[in-house]
């Protein structure tokens, strides 16, 4: 099927999948990132305590979406997506009323288990049990929200910090996600829930079955797996969490870093389109071992220079890697584990996303603080993220014999 015949057949599952990943920008680093000077200024915080804040909410909210992620299972997205936004509105609403430092690990909770956590876990899950033969391209294409809220947001929030303060501009984003839920029902009028969904639109996993999200614990190949789902999660959201500090140790004003982002976000624009089509012709067990290397390279590259053009190219390498995480796993857990359980399984995956993105932040956050900058922790993580690379080889190599022949 041609790409437009596939639009057009398609399009409005796919435009929910892509509102959703656009929406969840609300709760994800590289938007509340912009606000890290102002919110520390405002309550009088040091990089490490603003870490520690947000490390807090965020591991929380991890830890409850294992749970709450099993609901996309039970439930059509006709009726939680439309739930899940209403709370993200309240979330957003929440950080431009905080009155207190004290409060703000809640708030944080909140904005990542709506917005980051089950806004975006809604999406992808639709995505990868909507669609088998053509699972690459939807993943692909709905993800291409995730690139628009990059691309656009924080550098129209950064504009607008210069006339506005940073807590009327929550207030009117928390508009946005409340109004989109009447369209999220009207695009959904006609959808099933996954119990009706035919047997022959199901895709099994290793073995040729479904496997269960207590099966995926117990197996060898999650555990190598694991590391390689927390390094983009942890590094990439240590990268826009730590945007002001990066620019201020690099010289750089705020405004000309932010200005890099575009060039992030077409590079990944670029990888996520055609990691869908490589996926729906190749699989995943090709791409797995590879889709991160790109990002230690630009991590290594951003610790050595100092020049704005050269970390615009780093960022390409980042923006690439970026760009296929929103594809390539996302489809490795339907493809290896089957789809009848996907949501469990993939709630699984963003528990362990989402606690590493807690991680990264209060890390490098504490080192900041006791002198080591930003850049000189780079070369440690380019050494981590090759780490997880060869695990990775070394499971889908092995686990690749018991794949269905389909497959």
């Amino acid at each position: 099927m041609s790409l437009v015949a596939f639009l057009r057949n398609n399009w409005p599952f796919l435009l929910v999948g892509f509102l959703l990943t656009f929406l969840s920008s609300f709760g994800q680093t590289f938007f509340i990132a912009v606000f890290a000077g102002e919110i520390r200024a405002t309550f009088n915080l040091t990089s490490g305590e603003w870490g520690t804040a947000y490390a807090t909410g965020t591991f929380v909210s991890g830890m409850l979406m294992i749970w709450t992620g099993m609901l996309t299972d039970r439930l059509r997205v006709r009726v939680l997506a439309p739930a899940v936004l209403v709370g993200l509105s309240i979330a957003v609403l929440s950080m431009a009323i905080v009155p207190a430092a004290g409060l703000l690990p809640v708030v944080v909770f909140l904005l990542r288990f709506f917005g980051q956590g089950m806004t975006s876990h809604v999406a992808i899950v639709a995505m990868s049990r909507w669609f088998v033969a053509a699972r690459g391209r939807a993943l692909s294409l709905a993800s291409l929200g995730f690139s628009v809220g990059e691309a656009f947001l924080p550098l129209m929030m950064v504009s607008l910090l210069a006339g506005a303060r940073w807590q009327v501009l929550w207030a009117i984003c928390a508009l946005v996600p409340i109004l989109m839920a009447p369209v999220i029902i009207r695009l959904l009028r006609l959808e099933r829930s996954p119990q009706s969904m035919a047997m022959d639109s199901e895709s099994l996993g290793m073995g040729g079955r479904h496997w269960s999200r207590p099966q995926v614990i117990q197996h060898w190949l999650f555990w190598l797996i694991l590391p390689m789902i927390l390094a983009p999660s942890a590094f990439s959201t240590a990268f826009f969490f730590l945007q002001v500090h990066l620019a201020e140790v690099k010289g750089w004003s705020h405004g000309s870093l932010v200005a890099m982002f575009p060039v992030f976000t077409v590079s990944g624009i670029v990888a996520m389109l055609a990691s869908g089509v490589a996926i729906d012709r190749l699989g995943t067990t090709r791409l797995m071992p590879f889709f991160l290397l790109p990002m230690g390279l630009g991590f290594l590259v951003i610790s050595l220079t100092g020049s704005l053009a050269a970390t615009g190219g780093a960022m390409v390498l980042m923006g690439l890697s970026q760009g296929m995480n929103s594809t390539v796993p996302n489809a490795f857990w339907a493809e290896y584990y089957g789809t009848r359980h996907v949501g469990s399984i993939k709630a699984l995956a963003m528990g362990a996303m989402v606690f590493g993105s807690a991680i990264g932040p209060a890390i490098t956050g504490v080192m900041i603080d006791r002198g080591y900058p930003f850049p000189v922790q780079m070369p440690a993580i380019t050494a981590y993220i090759c780490f997880t690379a060869l695990l990775v080889g070394i499971g889908v190599t092995l686990a690749k014999r018991s794949l269905p022949a389909a497959a």
